[in-house]
């Protein structure tokens, strides 16, 4: 019984480790969407000017 709740709380660990770095990888990946956009948007102005 306890090998039983040994592995699940590793099983369990291990899928809160994935979640954060997916987590990490789409707030990383929005904040360099943004940064992009905003860059683009920037150079379209100025050479509408």
């Amino acid at each position: 019984m306890v090998s039983f709740f040994n592995s699940f709380l590793s099983y369990l660990v291990l899928v809160l480790i994935f979640i954060i770095v997916a987590g990490a990888g789409v707030f990383v990946g929005i904040k360099l969407s943004n940064r992009k956009n905003k860059k683009e948007n920037s150079e379209f102005e100025t050479t509408q000017e």
